[in-house]
Parts: structure tokens; C-alpha cells; sequence
């Protein structure tokens, strides 16, 4: 908080109108102007489509600067916890604040391995979906499900029911994927062994059979765990305002995390990396690259490059910059399919290209995600899915934030361009 302050002269219904509102200084970042007065002293509203310049809320668990390409976890620079971490303590430190110290890793480690377990009745949930349904739309459908399972989870008061709600959640959306895809392809689920880690549970569960043994590449368990960190929380995206609007009604939170996944289900949100992979396929072949580079550079042309360039990011986005070394990794070891080659160039040419480098067009985290994911054969349906469990821990971690402060229920106003009142004959 600061005595700064702008003051804003409004003429309207003849009258001029001075107010002064309040700057907000944060820990990190661009001061914002407290415009709460507003409407009480000028009768006026603001009006800010897609809230671009508007501060939603106050937090503590994340900070972007999108012009130093810079994400912070806690405090904590991604490209740190990427390299010495990993996704269950990053998970602990975004929902608690500070990673585990030894006795409180074993005890949180405990219990997701105790949660991880899903009610057997869920089987049945399972068999109400078609075979080809999408995974998204599963997955929201069992999330959601959650709700009537855990009633005592609407007793967001008690700090316990929060914690096992919190844990609960980074414990079974794994399970709950790979049950997702074994019910796709007609395999019978995989439970979770304790003996094994989060993203080497995943795998298992994912690929393994009963007939055969299925053998953890240590590369691939690493490359989700990276890619889980990276996608964990990323500020006031549009799935987190979701659950924190969702939240803000004191609705069961797996119906705000339900919703949050619907939100994520937007191609234009969690569905980016899907689409790379689709325009990898439009372009086809490495000769047709140049061809669609004049076209991404044509803005009468309705081709675009998918997985260039991020909405908050004026500079490399930093998780794409942590991946990178990683994608090439894996595509040394599993790249054999020819989009992955066509990725490759692309990236070469964006690197290099001015039109790309002076519109700060680079690869980001999209890009080689989904280039991951497919080299390790996970369905192109399923990418949005990957990016659900790892966005939980965020997801819960802003919802508890929400719910242990004061707050009211969400309520953006309108400027109402309609008909004006007519009388009905």
C-alpha cells in the first residue's frame, strides 16, 4: 500500500468530477491504480474487455515479467526449480509456500500415495463415456464427479479439509488421465504403485499391460517432470481466474477445478500445443517449409505459426528456453517421426529470421511440449490433459489462496450496447 495517488478528472452529466484513487505498489512489478472508489464517486464504471489492464486479484504464488522473460515461482526463478527440483515439491511449494524440509517431505510424499487411490465406483462413471469421447471432456465430467464424493471439502473453514482437498487433487489427476486413456483405447486400468514416482506412475500407468512389462525410460519420467514444473502455475491465465471466480461463490472446489479444466479445454488456452502438432501436419514436408514461411508472413494470408510468440511474453518465454535442450534430447533418443523434423526447421529459421526476431516471434513453451509429448507417443487428445495435471497444483494452490482471505463473490459489470426498453405487444 502507498499515500501515492492519481487523481482522475471525469466530465460527465455536466458536471466535472475529481477523484482520487490509490497506487498500489507490489512486491515485484508495475504499480496499479485502485479504481474502487470509482463508481461510488463518479457513478461511472471502467470498462476493460478481457481484463488486459486490470489487476484481478492480489497474490502471492506467482509473478511474470513479460518483458525480461521472467517466471517466478515463491519467489523462486523457474529455470532453478527446472534444473534442481522437482514436480511434487514444486507442487508443495506453490500450495504452502516453501519446498518440504525433510520430515514434511515424507509426510506429504505419504500422502499422495494415500490419495492417489480413486473410489472403485468411478469404474462405472468411466463406462458412461463413449470410447472416443474426448479426454477433456472425461476428464472434466470425473473431476467434477470429485464434488459428491468429498461433501466435506465444502468446509473450506478447516485448514485439514483444505490440505486433503489440495493433496487429493495432485494425487488423482494422474490416475484419472491414464484411466481416461486406457478407457479410450479398451485397456483395463492401471493402478498406481507406490513404489514408483509421480511422473514414472504416470508412464506406468499409461502404457503398461497386464501380458507384458513395460520399462520406465528414465529420459521420458525427467521430460514430464520438467514439462509438469513448467506448466504448474503461470499467473492469472484464464483456467486460474476460472477457479478463482469459481471459488469466489464457495462452490465444492472440484467443481472450481472442473471448471478451471474446461476453461484449459480452449484452444486458444490449453489446446496450443495440439494445434502445433495439426500445423505440422498441414505443412507436411521440410520442402514445403519456405512456402509456409512467406505465408506466416503474409498478413493477408490466414496461415499462422502456431507455438511462436505468447501473449505475455515480449521477450523468449522462459519455460520454452528450459525445454528446448530437453526436446532435443528426447528427439536424439525418439524421433523418428517427420513432423519432429519439420520442427526442428522451423525453429532454425525463427532463430535466425529478422521478420521473427524483431516481432519477438520465438518458440515457446507450446512448441516443444508438444513435440515431447509426441515422441513419446502420448495421443495428440491427450496433450491438453498432460497440461490439466501438471496446471492443478497452480489451480488449487490460487484457490486456497482465495478462500483463506477476504473476499467477495466475482462480479465483473457490462456496458450494455442493446435495445433500449420497448413495451411488449
Amino acid at each position: 500500500m502507498s499515500d501515492k495517488k492519481v487523481t482522475l478528472t471525469t466530465h460527465y452529466d455536466d458536471k466535472e468530477t475529481s477523484v482520487d484513487l490509490a497506487v498500489l505498489f507490489p512486491t515485484l512489478g508495475r504499480p496499479v491504480v485502485d479504481v474502487r472508489t470509482i463508481t461510488s464517486q463518479t457513478g461511472l464504471f471502467t470498462h476493460d474487455p478481457a481484463f488486459t489492464a486490470t489487476s484481478s486479484c492480489e497474490s502471492k504464488i506467482t509473478f511474470i515479467d513479460g518483458n525480461e522473460g521472467q517466471l517466478l515461482y515463491r519467489g523462486y526463478p523457474i529455470e532453478q526449480l527446472a534444473e534442481k527440483s522437482n514436480f511434487l515439491d514444486v507442487a508443495y511449494l506453490l500450495l504452502f509456500g516453501e519446498t518440504p524440509s525433510a520430515s514434511e517431505r515424507e509426510t506429504y510424499r505419504q500422502e499422495i500415495e494415500d490419495y492417489s487411490l480413486i473410489n472403485e465406483s468411478l469404474k462405472t462413471f468411466f463406462e458412461g463415456f463413449h470410447y472416443d469421447a474426448h479426454p477433456m471432456a472425461m476428464l472434466m465430467g470425473v473431476v467434477g464427479s470429485l464434488s459428491a464424493f468429498y461433501p466435506d471439502a465444502l468446509n473450506i473453514r478447516d485448514a485439514d479439509t483444505r490440505r486433503k482437498t489440495a493433496l487429493r487433487l495432485v494425487a488423482k489427476m494422474p490416475v484419472i488421465s491414464a484411466a481416461i486413456y486406457k478407457h479410450s483405447i479398451g485397456e483395463p486400468f492401471v493402478y498406481p504403485n507406490p513404489k514408483l514416482g509421480y511422473t514414472e506412475n504416470f508412464l506406468n500407468m499409461m502404457f503398461s499391460r497386464p501380458n507384458q512389462d513395460y520399462e520406465i525410460d528414465p529420459l521420458a519420467a525427467r521430460a514430464l517432470d520438467v514439462l509438469f514444473i513448467l506448466h504448474a502455475d503461470h499467473e492469472q491465465n484464464a483456467s486460474t481466474s476460472t477457479v478463482r471466480l469459481a471459488g469466489s461463490t464457495g462452490t465444492n472446489p472440484y467443481a472450481a477445478i472442473a471448471a478451471g479444466i474446461a476453461s484449459l479445454w480452449g484452444p486458444a488456452h490449453g489446446g496450443a500445443n495440439e494445434a502445433v502438432l495439426k500445423m505440422l501436419d498441414d505443412i507436411g514436408d521440410i520442402s514445403q517449409v519456405d512456402k509456409y514461411i512467406a505465408k506466416a508472413k503474409d498478413k493477408n494470408d490466414p496461415f499462422r505459426l502456431m507455438g511462436f510468440g505468447h501473449r505475455v511474453y515480449r521477450n523468449f518465454d522462459p519455460r520454452a528456453t528450459i525445454i528446448r535442450k530437453l526436446c532435443h534430447e528426447v528427439l536424439a533418443k525418439y524421433g523418428s517421426d517427420p513432423r519432429l523434423d519439420l520442427a526442428i526447421k522451423l525453429e532454425e529459421i525463427a532463430l535466425k529470421d529478422d521478420y521473427f526476431i524483431e516481432r519477438k516471434l520465438y518458440p515457446n513453451v507450446d512448441f516443444y511440449s508438444g513435440i515431447i509429448y509426441s515422441a513419446l507417443n502420448i495421443p495428440v487428445n491427450m496433450f491438453t490433459v498432460m497440461f490439466a495435471i501438471a496446471r492443478t497444483a497452480g489451480w488449487v494452490a490460487h484457490w486456497n489462496e482465495l478462500v483463506t482471505t477476504d473476499h467477495k463473490i466475482g462480479r465483473p459489470r457490462q456496458l450494455y450496447t442493446g435495445l433500449t426498453q420497448r413495451n411488449f405487444k
